[in-house]
């Protein structure tokens, strides 16, 4: 490119002059990002890492300079990483990302922990190492974790039907229940109202299946459904009133029953990422996948999960998953099975 002083760019492996080394000597000295302390950079890659919304915005940030790609690697940044970061898709998993996810583990990191523990579970069948890594997530009071530990628990995945840890699974589901996770706090209160892996407390039960119905609603408010704010399509008197004699029946229903539409809720990383991979892996056609498109849970053995009762062509590996599926539209396709009985039955 020339000017009218000449080249405006020198020639390749031309001598850089006196004037031109003073403006290089200048640009650096004046260059502000270039005498910022690690720790600042260290806290705005952390920033960027932990309200990352898909890996691509932290990936980004990497590849901005030589600088962000040596601090973002710090165990510091990665140990601060959000869900989103490790939403990696089934069909870009690479030795590369699992090393990434280990190394996010290593420092830390329970969502790379518990993202890396389901996908070596499930997809992999490395059962060890995946139980390992979640129990890793839990021991931090990780709720996710905690909650797919009990699942594992009460179907007893990975081994044969004698295996299941029921007073275990209860635990587990207990210590989620108690961080607030909805799915755990509706599984325990169906095991205390049909004493399964604990006493039998229909009270207790009824206890938190209204929390879990009053925590659903709080998540619908706080996004401000459409269906929830106009009042003259929503009923909540029922799921408000507390001592009539209808209580026992309305709160073991869905806030779905009550005329609420729930939006779709976006799943878990590790749960899209095992939907996307047995959507197009089918390790044995035998084994049944969730019915809850949101899960993506397969059976690790024959008849692991339980059919939905009214129906009996939808299955789930947990109630959590059966719950959502039926606020998500199975309770407007869901039809009573037909039962063949048998011909010679009466003529005894």
């Amino acid at each position: 490119m020339k000017t009218r002083r000449g080249n405006m760019y020198p020639a390749a492996g031309a001598p850089m002059t006196s004037s031109r080394k003073r403006v290089k000597r200048s640009f650096i000295r004046n260059n502000s990002f270039n005498v910022l302390p690690d720790d600042i950079v260290l806290s705005i890659l952390v920033r960027v890492s932990s309200t990352a919304d898909s890996p691509a915005d932290f990936i980004s940030a990497l590849l901005t300079c030589r600088r962000f790609n040596c601090l973002g690697l710090n165990p510091l940044v990665l140990s601060k990483a959000s869900a989103e970061t490790f939403a990696v898709k089934a069909e870009k998993w690479s030795p590369s990302a699992h090393r990434f996810f280990q190394r996010c583990s290593d420092a830390g990191n329970v969502e790379a922990a518990y993202t890396l523990g389901m996908i070596q579970f499930y997809c992999f069948q490395n059962r060890r190492n995946g139980a390992a890594l979640m129990a890793k997530a839990a021991i931090r009071s990780h709720a996710p974790s905690l909650y797919s530990l009990a699942i594992i628990q009460f179907n007893g995945s990975g081994g044969t039907k004698n295996v299941k840890d029921l007073i275990g699974g209860v635990t587990l589901c207990a210590r989620a229940a108690f961080l607030g996770h909805i799915d755990a706090l509706r599984e325990l209160g169906h095991c205390l109202k049909d004493g399964y892996g604990i006493g039998k407390n229909i009270t207790e039960g009824q206890r938190f299946l209204i929390e879990a119905n009053a925590r659903e609603l709080a998540s619908v408010c706080s996004i401000r459904s459409p269906e929830l704010m106009s009042g003259d399509r929503v009923n909540l008197q029922p799921f408000l009133r507390g001592g009539n004699a209808n209580s026992a029946a309305i709160c073991s229903q869905l806030i779905s029953d009550f005329g609420i539409s729930l939006p779709s809720i976006k799943s878990h990383p590790s749960n899209r990422f095992l939907t996307g991979w047995f959507g197009n892996r089918v390790p044995d056609p035998l084994l049944r996948v969730c019915s809850y498109r949101g899960c993506g849970r397969p059976e690790t053995r024959m008849h692991e999960f339980r059919r939905c009762s009214v129906c009996g062509v939808m299955n789930y590996c947990s109630r959590g998953c059966q719950a959502r599926d039926w606020t998500m539209g199975h309770n407007k396709d869901c039809r009573p099975m037909v039962r063949v009985e048998n011909v010679n039955a009466g003529g005894r």
